[in-house]
This record gives structure tokens, C-alpha cells and sequence, in this order.
């Protein structure tokens, strides 16, 4: 396919506007589109590096800046921008975003997947309870949605989780899982054996997972085609 073009996008939310990453494949053609979701490190070149790698696949691929231009390269700021962050206006400016895809005209169709990593995961999935143009969320080691929550899902979930996640435990991980099917919610929970927390950051060697990683970057394109435009 051909290359990618790749620009700082502004759209309205909240009264106001949130600026994004977007990455778009460089043709007159219709693709799918997704959000991305950045970690609580915020909008930083990991986040914009994937946003590439799924317009090189053929997703237009936008990442709103929930931090509005604020981003930490430790942990202790880190916590302290996600801390801060207002979970409600975050989730509305998600649903600004996936707005914002749909109105384009060469995104097709007019539901957008939606993915995030550890923070962002679970925000995936609060926008993904809470938004109606949003049509598959992936979430990797992403909060799970309380009961009440994952009864509002309407799209098909898939959740990435490390088997050594000590702020996501296993069984926080299987009540999720036994939730989704009680409530009949499409899903595919896969725990990675000998991971941690952000095993897909490549940009963090003492946690990165190549083989992980490779095998959940598989899978993510493989639920966004099926289940955004019904490639098998």
C-alpha cells in the first residue's frame, strides 16, 4: 500500500478543542478507523509510533492528547498527570475523537475500534461502554469495568493482560472475563504467561516482551478486521 501521512489535529470536545496524533494512509481510499489511547506516560513517541503502524496496515489511526500537551518521562509524573487526570472529561474527549474519525470521508465504516494500554486500557473500555459510534475495543492490561459497566458494552471486547501484573491480578482478570459472558458481550481475554504490566512498550527494555508483544500487535489487527469490517 502506499506511505502515511501523519500531522497534529485539532477537534471540538468539551466546549473547547483536544489536539491529536493522526496518522492517515496516503491514498483515496476507504479505511477503517481507530483510536488510540496512550499509557499514563501521556502522548509521547511510543503512542505515535503505533499510531503509524496501524496506518501502515490500513487503519487511519488518531490519538487524542488527553494531556493537552503534558507528558513524563518518570514514573512519580506519571502518576501524578493521571492522578490529575478527570476520567469523565477523558472519556468525553475519546467520544470527541471517534466523532471526529467518523466525519471523515475516507473512514469506513462509520464505527471505529478503539485500543489503549494501561491507563488508556481502561479507558478503552469506559468509552467503549459509553460511546455509540465506537464498534470493537481492545484493552492491554486496561483497568476492568466494574459489573454495572460492562453491562453498558455493546461491542465486542478483547482484553491483553501479563500473567505478573501486580496492580491487575488474575482474579480481577477472570471476574471480567466470567462478567462479559454473563452479559453475552463478544470477548477474547488472553493472559501472556511470564509477562508483567506494559510488556508491549518497546520503548521500556526491562519489561518488553518481543514475543508478547508480536503475538498481541497480531491479534489486535486481527479483532479490528473482523470485527470493524468483517475480514476473517
Amino acid at each position: 500500500m502506499s506511505g502515511c501521512r501523519t500531522r497534529i489535529v485539532e477537534f471540538a470536545s468539551n466546549g473547547g478543542t483536544t489536539p491529536g496524533y493522526l496518522a492517515e494512509p496516503d491514498d483515496a481510499l476507504d479505511h477503517p478507523g481507530v483510536v488510540v489511547i496512550q499509557e499514563w506516560w501521556g502522548l509521547v513517541p511510543h503512542i505515535e509510533d503505533i499510531c503509524r503502524r496501524l496506518c501502515e496496515e490500513g487503519f487511519v489511526a488518531l490519538a487524542p492528547d488527553l494531556y493537552h500537551g503534558q507528558s513524563a518521562d518518570e514514573p512519580d509524573d506519571a502518576r501524578k498527570l493521571a492522578m490529575a487526570l478527570e476520567r469523565d472529561r477523558a472519556v468525553a474527549e475519546i467520544r470527541a475523537a471517534t466523532e471526529y474519525l467518523v466525519g471523515k470521508a475516507h473512514v469506513s465504516p462509520k464505527r471505529v475500534g478503539v485500543v489503549g494500554w494501561c491507563m488508556g486500557g481502561g479507558l478503552a473500555l469506559s468509552s467503549a461502554a459509553d460511546g455509540t459510534q465506537i464498534g470493537a475495543a481492545v484493552a492491554f492490561y486496561g483497568r476492568p469495568l466494574s459489573e454495572e459497566d460492562t453491562a453498558k458494552l455493546n461491542v465486542p471486547v478483547m482484553g491483553l493482560y501479563a500473567e505478573h501484573d501486580h496492580g491487575i491480578t488474575a482474579s480481577d482478570v477472570k471476574q471480567f472475563e466470567a462478567s462479559l459472558q454473563e452479559q453475552g458481550i463478544p470477548h477474547l481475554i488472553h493472559v501472556y504467561p511470564g509477562t508483567t504490566h506494559a510488556f508491549f512498550n518497546d520503548t521500556r527494555p526491562e519489561i518488553y516482551d518481543s514475543a508478547a508483544a508480536a503475538d498481541a500487535w497480531e491479534r489486535t489487527l486481527a479483532w479490528f478486521r473482523l470485527h470493524l469490517t468483517g475480514e476473517g
